[in-house]
């Protein structure tokens, strides 16, 4: 599966990545199964987040040391040199927490911050995330 996720909102396409990834939107959904489809998106540097979010939310992090607190804003990731790693991790903290289950469920997930990915030999099918809801597109 293919998705384009220029301009989409991080939040609701994070949503919809992890039902793919868990293959709950097939009728043979079993929790302890993985059953789900390989995800590939692309454009991923150029989500959107709503309001003031860009620059206000702060994602947090530990060095393991004493005083080792650290902070970046979404707007220092998104133009740094991962922006990929946004969307990556809202799609890891929807997925079923500390599992062997989610964990290989999660390498079905590729993510590539530009417009070029290398797995076109396996045709994926493209699924168009902003006409599922006119909520899940923002225009720049």
């Amino acid at each position: 599966m293919l998705i384009d996720a220029d301009g989409l909102v991080v939040g609701r396409l994070a949503s919809i990545i992890a039902m793919r990834l868990r293959g709950k939107h097939k009728p043979m959904y079993t929790p302890h199964v993985d059953c789900g489809d390989n995800v590939i998106v692309v454009n991923a540097a150029k989500v959107a987040l709503t309001g003031d979010k860009r620059k206000q939310h702060k994602f947090f992090w530990h060095t393991g040391f004493p005083g080792g607190i650290k902070e970046r804003r979404a707007e220092e990731i998104l133009d740094g040199k991962h922006p990929e790693r946004v969307l990556e991790n809202a799609v890891r903290r929807m997925m079923p927490k500390d599992s062997p289950l989610a964990r290989g469920q999660m390498t079905n997930l590729k993510i590539y911050a530009g417009a070029e990915h290398p797995h076109a030999a396996q045709s994926p099918q493209k699924l168009d995330v902003a006409a599922l809801n006119g909520k899940n597109h923002r225009d720049a």
